[in-house]
């Protein structure tokens, strides 16, 4: 099959490696859409902390937020997932630790991540074999679209329960790409009051065009008592700044990682007895993202600005965008164009 192979910092293409067999546990997806996101990128670039820390190594396959349909099942999976549309969690835990046996697989010491840790192929490719456990169904009401932004979604809402948000509360987002964006239009549709900050003027207006009123750049941004701040960027300053924005005795999530370390003064963190709040990985908010985009609660399709071959993933890490793309911040890839 083709797949997207990337043999080292800013090298990499679509080559023919061997198509997928379902082993035991596990099944085979024909790979419908494929999202890019900012992992991708520091992988391609060669500055995900991962590759230093010896998790990932190239070459290696990109890919972890996906929809398809199975068109195969290996020994102890059940037939009725054949022809079925999935997507599938990115957290592949080892089963049977500690942490996996309460729910934490994203954070089990010998977990894989699809197309991220430990050598397991991501879905830029025709194919995906997945073990049949990280499966989660895709009603009808969400198409391949919606399907390939579950995965950030997940993360997006998570986040959102993090914040510990009340109906009312005034929220506070650093960062409008995919991920702050959803944890925007999650947080709205539970009654917040929602606020985005962002760099480029560009991403403001297109905030606003989905309906968000309180967009601003960093030296706009209203004086007013953030229950909770979220932290969607990769800056390395904003996580401090969030520390410092948000009322005390309130909540501060960090979802966004920077390329470099980013500090913040415990201190601080003490004396406004804030509560800080870490999010790795979609896992324990899939299926409520699902209901939630098939109940039409949020709808993510509006951030896609366009959707190309696999062909065009290279360019698309090198940050490349088509000129009939829209203005939204999510570029797909759909393997079978």
């Amino acid at each position: 099959m083709r797949a997207f192979v990337v043999t080292g910092p800013r090298e990499g293409g679509v080559a023919q490696v061997d198509d997928p067999v379902a082993g035991a546990g596990e099944v085979v997806v024909d790979v419908h859409r494929v999202g890019v996101c900012g992992t991708d990128v520091e992988f391609w670039t060669g500055e995900m902390a991962y590759l230093q820390q010896g998790h990932a190594q190239y070459p290696m396959r990109l890919g972890h937020e996906w929809c398809g349909v199975v068109s195969a099942v290996g020994d102890g999976v059940e037939e009725s997932w054949l022809g079925r549309r999935v997507t599938g969690d990115t957290m592949i835990g080892c089963g049977h630790c500690a942490r996996c046996q309460v729910g934490r697989h994203n954070v089990c010491a010998e977990r894989f991540e699809i197309g991220i840790r430990g050598g397991f192929p991501g879905a830029l490719a025709e194919q995906l074999a997945v073990p049949a456990r990280a499966l989660l169904a895709l009603p009808e009401s969400v198409d391949d679209a919606a399907g390939a932004l579950v995965e950030p979604g997940g993360n997006a809402l998570r986040s959102v329960w993090g914040a510990g948000l009340g109906r009312g509360d005034r929220l506070l987002v650093l960062g409008n790409g995919t991920i702050g964006l959803l944890v925007a239009a999650f947080a709205r549709a539970d009654g917040a009051e929602v606020h985005l900050m962002g760099r480029s003027e560009q991403a403001q207006l297109f905030s606003r065009s989905l309906g968000f009123t309180g967009v601003w750049g960093q030296h706009e941004l209203p004086e007013a008592p953030w229950d909770a701040v979220v932290d969607a960027s990769n800056a390395t300053a904003l996580p401090a700044l969030a520390l410092e924005l948000v009322e005390p005795g309130k909540r501060i999530v960090y979802v966004g990682l920077s390329g470099t370390p980013s500090l913040i003064d415990t201190r601080t963190l003490a004396l406004k007895d804030v509560t800080a709040v870490g999010i790795l990985a979609a896992s324990q908010g899939l299926a409520q993202t699902i209901e939630r985009y098939a109940n039409a609660d949020v709808d993510p399709r509006p951030l896609i600005a366009a959707t190309v071959g696999l062909e065009r993933v290279g360019d698309v890490l090198s940050g490349w965008r088509p000129d009939s793309a829209g203005d939204g911040p999510k570029l797909h890839i759909d393997p079978r164009l």
